[in-house]
């Protein structure tokens, strides 16, 4: 179904050409100035230089042609010729009746749906996720999730870290603590242990040692750039261990991302490629656009047209090796070997702007990609402590991401327990899910590029534009949904009716935008948008709830039409928690 914005601009626009006038001047916005009107239109404006007429003189024509709409109660010419307008509660209430009934509540599918990878979470093996970790996550899943509802296909890939040195240093660790297993012994032909020989914990302490043992030891360092070498060239005890390494990691990066009700649909990582490393860089090679630079291959990417200085992307070092650039380049080219996407999304720290400016202008150069194929990459800010500096914890450290999360489920279940008398089992599901939407929609609310500061106290407010607030609204809603059933009303079988108060209006108007503000968020990648719609929804809910009789109505007929209204809204901000990645208990 059209969005509403566009249902009222048709009117207007029949009303300038009824008048004699340009039908394009009939644009309508929201209002401005919402204690005069709902929505204005300054298109009489623009016509005065046209029609050599004075504005207000355009805009009364305009405004008498339109007493009798269907659509407006209300239009008026103002000076200097703006027209204030305001809508029919019955063409409101047959626009969410419609939306009621719709799939999506009328959210048009595109008509040409786009297939969509989007990269993101961007882990590395053997390590713990950490707070750096959030934002990807985060973003990513619900951009994702909006993409798709808004009707596109959309695969979504974590992009492991799975192959480089850090894989070395800590099989070379490993060996130096275990020398006798099995997997070192390179006359070894049996078969290898299912049963991994180390837990995470012992994964995640080895890193930081094999990390600084080699930036101390030049032969640790060369012992494990050898061990690099023999996983990487499949000798077959060292890849069989880096496949027990990965076999954990994911494990448990599976149980943090669950925690945080993330998904990927894909689980590939850099090592997933490694074999299309040498036949695209011959292919750079061959057709002319890899060249040696000191030593390195590299592609120039320059271009006229740039006013800062972009250095050519290199494709192997000195020594041959392959970088993360060479990677993130096969991976394109896998992508479009076997998924073939319209379109490639990519999620990382925004100080990367310049290494993606590198790769994507080298897949272009390269051919990689189509000339049609769009790639994209949104960089994001840093969550910072109240000291403004990236968030750390309270002793300096780098603080892991299932002990932010496990902070701020342990605050929400104080909060929920001092406010009300709950089992302890629902009490800790509810914490838990509460926390989530702090976290999430404390982030979300966010611009992406922006930086913000975390802040446990406001994110776990009840109040404000928090996650907890808009959880709030929606369980105050079931909680209305819930005794109505129980004195015995129908609620599937109640119907909307006309709006009889001020404020049941703005409400009404409030989810009359619901497509408009779904779309921009999936237009501008933005999920920011669905934040900052809920919040005016909610907020114009909680007016109207405590300025309106509902429950205690006398009219049965008006009732019925309350509650309507009421299931409208809890299914509209049911369906944009999800997009953003939670959801809301049945009570708090």
């Amino acid at each position: 179904m059209k969005k509403i914005l566009d249902l009222i601009s048709e009117e207007m626009q029949k009303g300038f050409e009824q008048a004699g006038y340009a039908g394009e001047l009939g644009r309508v916005t929201l209002s401005n100035r919402p204690d005069l009107c709902e929505y204005q239109c300054n298109g009489a404006m623009a016509g005065a230089k046209q029609y050599k007429k004075a504005p207000l003189l355009i805009a009364q024509d305009v405004a008498a042609v339109l007493q009798e709409s269907e659509v407006f109660s209300e239009v008026s010419a103002v000076a200097p010729g703006f027209l204030n307008l305001k809508v029919r509660e019955s063409f409101l209430t047959a626009y969410i009746k419609e939306m009621r009934s719709s799939e999506k509540f009328g959210l048009e599918e595109p008509k040409e749906p786009k297939k969509v990878v989007i990269d993101y979470g961007g882990p590395n093996i053997a390590k713990p996720l950490h707070v750096g970790h959030l934002r990807s996550a985060v973003i990513g899943e619900s951009v994702k999730r909006i993409l798709r509802y808004c009707g596109h296909e959309v695969i979504g890939d974590i992009h492991l870290g799975d192959w480089g040195q850090p894989l070395g240093l800590v099989i070379t660790e490993l060996r130096e603590r275990q020398p006798d297993l099995v997997y070192f012994d390179e006359t070894y032909t049996g078969e290898y242990p299912k049963e991994a020989p180390f837990t995470i914990a012992e994964l995640e302490e080895m890193y930081p040692t094999a990390s600084k043992k080699s930036k101390e030891d030049a032969e640790y360092k060369a012992r494990a750039m050898e061990v690099t070498f023999k996983m990487q060239s499949g000798v077959r005890g060292y890849r069989a261990v880096w496949e027990q390494i990965l076999k954990v990691s994911i494990a448990d990066l599976k149980k943090n991302y669950d925690r945080l009700n993330v998904e990927f649909d894909l689980w590939k990582g850099e090592s997933d490629v490694h074999e299309l490393i040498p036949d695209m860089v011959e292919a750079m090679k061959r057709d002319g656009y890899a060249h040696e630079s000191e030593g390195a291959l590299v592609v120039d990417v320059k271009e006229e047209s740039d006013v800062k200085e972009v250095p050519p992307c290199m494709i192997l070092k000195s020594d041959g090796a392959a970088l993360y650039n060479t990677t993130d380049l096969a991976t394109i080219l896998d992508r479009m070997n076997n998924i073939h996407p319209d379109e490639m999304i990519y999620f990382t720290d925004k100080r990367q702007e310049l290494y993606f400016e590198q790769v994507f202008r080298c897949a272009r150069k390269t051919k990689l990609v189509k000339p049609e194929t769009e790639l994209i990459w949104i960089g994001f800010g840093t969550m910072n402590g109240k000291d403004g500096k990236p968030f750390k914890t309270r002793d300096g450290g780098v603080m892991r991401l299932e002990m932010l999360l496990q902070e701020t489920i342990d605050e929400m279940y104080r909060k929920i327990t001092e406010n009300r008398e709950m089992s302890h089992e629902e009490a800790a599901q509810t914490a838990q899910t509460i926390a989530l939407s702090a976290l999430k929609y404390g982030d979300l609310s966010n611009q992406a590029s922006k930086d913000y500061i975390f802040d446990m106290e406001r994110f776990t407010s009840f109040e404000g534009d928090t996650g907890p607030y808009i959880l709030y609204t929606i369980v105050r809603i079931k909680s209305i949904l819930a005794k109505y059933a129980e004195q015995g009303g129908k609620i599937e079988a109640a119907a909307l009716s006309d709006t009889e108060s001020e404020s049941e209006k703005a409400l009404v108007m409030q989810l009359t935008a619901f497509n408009a503000a779904m779309e921009n968020a999936c237009a501008e990648i933005a999920p920011h948008k669905v934040c900052a719609y809920i919040y005016d929804l909610a907020n114009a809910f909680n007016r109207f709830y405590h300025e309106t009789k509902i429950l205690a109505e006398e009219n049965e007929e008006r009732k019925a039409g309350l509650i309507a209204l009421l299931v409208l809204t809890r299914d509209v901000l049911e369906a944009c928690i999800d997009v953003l990645g939670f959801s809301a208990p049945e009570r708090m």
